[in-house]
């Protein structure tokens, strides 16, 4: 049982590592102005706003990819805390770990959460 363990938290870690190097936005736009930003026309109000907006917006991506990185995380270690419970045949050591596991699994993902909600708050109040 725990080299099947071991086999399958190996496995859905090289996958979402993998699935983090995927590009979120596949259907990206050649930006046909990209130059247009040089030299006098830089200090034009247009150019500065263009500027402005990337590094929020990176923060944000980031923050969103982490989430859905450690949510799957989460309902993965969910599942195996509900098979260890399910497996325990009542021994109390073994149930005490599956609802430690399982509490731990759930208090993750709150922490997740509200750190998606603390980071775009904090976005959003000051409009970044």
């Amino acid at each position: 049982m725990k080299k099947i363990k071991y086999i399958l938290l190996t496995l859905g870690l090289l996958s979402s590592f993998a699935f983090s190097a995927i590009p979120a936005n596949t259907n990206a736009q050649v930006d046909v102005f990209k130059d247009a930003c040089s030299g006098a026309a830089a200090t034009t109000a247009i150019c500065k706003d263009r500027e402005k907006d990337k590094a929020p917006k990176f923060v944000k991506d980031l923050v969103n990819m982490l989430l859905y990185v450690l949510g799957a995380v989460s309902i993965v270690v969910i599942i195996f805390a509900g098979i260890f419970y399910t497996t325990s045949i009542g021994d109390p050591a073994l149930v005490t770990k599956a609802k430690n596991t399982l509490l731990y699994a759930v208090v993750g993902l709150i922490v997740a959460i509200s750190a998606y909600a603390i980071v775009n708050f904090v976005l959003d109040w000051f409009k970044i």
